[in-house]
């Protein structure tokens, strides 16, 4: 048994990003960036008018104010996707829209709900003074040319694809999306649809663990589920290689029961195996090695020991091997509302609540803690990591949690 610090660096230094592909701006949502992306042009291009009014010079609003306003001639109107020719003169104003550039010789926009048109039409009340630069948008405030503006490793969200729109850019390099196999072993599992007879479980670690590869940016591939034989098991294991799978997740069978046959399979296949215990809780009975060349992890069969360690270990590989830069969760400092005992050998992943209290953050425990509650993590907005040396959490003590 080792501990997980170690099982994780073992994962980490065999997992290796996949090669990149070009795709179309739109199909790059949720994946990840191949390439630093440097912009060509100022972004804005020009300097304009933040705010819909009149682009003015501050001068000719010096004292400017209710009382006493300000009246300007309105020597021309620009809206945004045109621009003016004329120039500001002393004692004129520009009527401005949104968006448009500012016409030459003005420094600042006053907003149109600070003016009024006067008796004269083409004269405008101002009734407020302005500084240089107000309501003003500079080229390049945004983005500068040549400017690195995205990094290889990130992880492309909508903002991203807005960015990338803005700098004319129709396709882009993403790594490509790794195809991972989830098998599931167990006499007990109840296929969906089915009867559920007694002394039978519904199949939840599938659609759990091939939802996880998906919010990843990852391919699910859904190989089924074996029964407690190793001819079955050994059958689906081959299928799933032969389907050019990146890599394999198999759920149950990785104890030392008397029908837990996935790691004499995996032996008798060739499989390469690291890891085969690691000290934290749930999920001590979790494998790892490589089978062809392709990663394999071994997950317990209990739903939240499944889960814990999909999260703890195979969510950073799988995020690794699409080539991002992050793969952890963020974690924060909590106070600890309850009482909780464990292990001092192992490493513990409570869930708990999270609850924001005159800005201080507080942890409480989602209920029992069992490996076989899925509610416990169904209620859970992070994982309390209790680590290795400590037999006892008190309420008050300072805890880290990891947001899920």
């Amino acid at each position: 048994m080792i501990k997980f610090e170690k099982a994780l660096n073992i994962i980490l230094k065999t997992i290796k990003p996949l090669k990149s592909e070009g795709v179309d701006i739109l199909a790059a949502l949720g994946r990840v960036l191949a390439e630093n992306i440097r912009s060509d042009y100022d972004i804005p291009p020009f300097t304009n008018s933040a705010m819909d009014g009149y682009a003015v010079r501050s001068v000719d609003l010096k004292g400017a104010s209710a009382a006493s306003p300000a009246v300007l001639k309105i020597i021309d109107d620009v809206r945004a996707g045109s621009y003016s020719k004329k120039k500001l003169l002393k004692d004129t104003a520009i009527r401005i829209m949104t968006g448009a550039p500012l016409p030459a010789r003005a420094d600042s926009v006053v907003m149109v709900e600070f003016t009024e048109k006067a008796v004269n039409a083409n004269f405008v009340k101002v009734f407020i003074s302005t500084r240089k630069g107000e309501n003003i948008r500079r080229a390049g405030e945004d983005v500068r040319k040549s400017e690195t503006v995205l990094r290889k490793g990130v992880i492309i969200r909508p903002q991203e694809i807005g960015m990338l729109a803005s700098m004319g850019a129709r396709r882009v390099k993403v790594y490509k999306m790794p195809r991972i196999g989830v098998l599931v072993t167990g006499d007990e599992l109840a296929g969906m649809g089915r009867k559920l007879s007694f002394g039978k479980i519904r199949n939840s670690n599938t659609y759990c663990l091939l939802s996880e590869i998906s919010a990843l940016g990852a391919v699910p591939v859904n190989l089924g589920i074996a029964k407690d034989n190793p001819v079955q098991i050994r059958e689906k294991i081959r299928k799933g290689i032969d389907r050019n799978l990146d890599m394999l997740l198999i759920s149950g069978g990785v104890s030392v029961g008397d029908y837990d046959f996935v790691k004499d399979v995996l032996i008798e296949l060739g499989a390469n195996m690291r890891i085969w215990k690691i000290a934290i809780r749930p999920g001590k009975p979790s494998a790892f090695g490589q089978i062809n060349g392709i990663p394999v992890f071994g997950l317990p069969g209990n739903p939240v020991s499944s889960m814990v360690v999909f999260e703890q270990l195979a969510r950073p590989a799988i995020l690794k091997m699409c080539g991002a830069e992050k793969i952890g969760r963020p974690a924060v400092n909590a106070i600890f509302t309850g009482d909780f005992r464990k292990r001092k050998c192992f490493k513990y992943f409570v869930r708990v609540k999270i609850s924001n209290k005159k800005g201080a953050l507080y942890a409480s425990l989602t209920g029992p803690q069992g490996s076989g509650i899925l509610k416990s993590l169904v209620l859970a907005e992070a994982l309390m990591i209790v680590p290795e040396g400590i037999s006892r959490l008190r309420k008050g003590q300072k805890v880290e949690v990891q947001l899920i």
